[in-house]
C-alpha cells in the first residue's frame, strides 16, 4: 500500500504518529497544508543566519524555528548542542503555533540534516512530525517573504523520555549497536572522536 496515497484521503484529525511516516512529499503537503504547521529549520555551521535565509524566501505560511533558541541547550558537560530543557522547548513551540495536537512538517536546505532535529524531538515526545522530502525546493520555487502569522498554541512541557535517549555512559559501557558520526566532515575533523567502547566492561 502506498502510505502517502492513503494519507491523502485520511481525515487529518485522525492522523496518528504511527500513521505519519518520517518523510512526506510535496503532494502530501499541498493536500494537508491548511491543517499542518510547516517549519523552516535552516541553520548554518559557518555562522550564516538561518533567519536571514528565511526572510529572503521560505515556503508559504512556514514558521521559522530558531535552532539555537529552541532546539539546543548550552554546550557543557553533556556535550555540544545537547537537548534543551523541556521548559525552554515547550514555550518555543507554543510561540510558533505548535501545540499538543499539531502536525509539523519541517524542512531545511541541507538534505534534512538540520530539520531532522526538530522532527526527532517532537516524535520522541509523541507528537506528529515529519520531514519534507526535497526540502525548501520541494514546491518548485513557490516561496514567500512575508513572515507567517503566529497564533500561540498550548504545548505541554514534558521530560525527555529516557528510554529514547542514549547517554555516553551507555556507549562506554559497551552497549550493543553501531555508533554513526553524522556531522559534516569539517565539524568532525575539528573535534575529538567518541572513544571506542570498552567491551571489557560488558563482561
Amino acid at each position: 500500500m502506498d502510505t502517502s496515497t492513503s494519507l491523502h484521503s485520511m481525515d487529518d484529525s485522525r492522523i496518528t504518529q504511527e500513521d505519519l511516516p518520517p518523510f512526506v512529499d510535496a503532494p502530501w503537503l499541498k493536500a494537508h497544508r491548511s491543517s499542518v504547521v510547516t517549519a523552516d529549520v535552516r541553520w548554518y555551521l559557518d555562522g550564516a543566519s538561518g533567519r536571514a535565509a528565511y526572510d529572503g524566501g521560505h515556503l508559504p505560511d512556514a514558521v521559522f524555528v530558531d535552532l539555537d533558541a529552541w532546539l539546543s541547550g548550552k554546550s557543557g558537560p553533556h556535550g555540544l548542542n545537547p537537548l534543551p530543557d523541556s521548559e525552554v522547548f515547550a514555550p518555543g513551540m507554543s510561540s510558533l503555533g505548535i501545540g499538543d495536537d499539531t502536525t509539523v512538517i519541517a524542512y531545511d536546505d541541507a538534505g534534512g540534516v538540520i530539520a531532522a532535529r526538530l522532527v526527532r524531538m517532537l516524535r520522541a515526545l509523541g507528537h506528529r512530525a515529519a520531514l519534507l522530502d526535497g526540502g525548501i525546493d520541494a514546491l518548485n520555487g513557490q516561496l514567500a517573504t512575508a513572515p507567517a502569522k503566529l497564533t500561540p498554541a498550548t504545548f505541554t512541557p514534558s521530560p525527555w523520555p529516557e528510554a529514547r535517549l542514549t547517554q555516553l555512559e551507555d556507549i562506554t559501557a559497551g552497549a550493543a549497536g553501531i555508533i554513526i558520526d553524522a556531522r559534516a566532515s569539517t565539524e568532525a575533523s575539528s573535534c575529538p572522536p567518541i572513544p571506542k567502547p570498552d567491551t571489557s566492561l560488558a563482561q
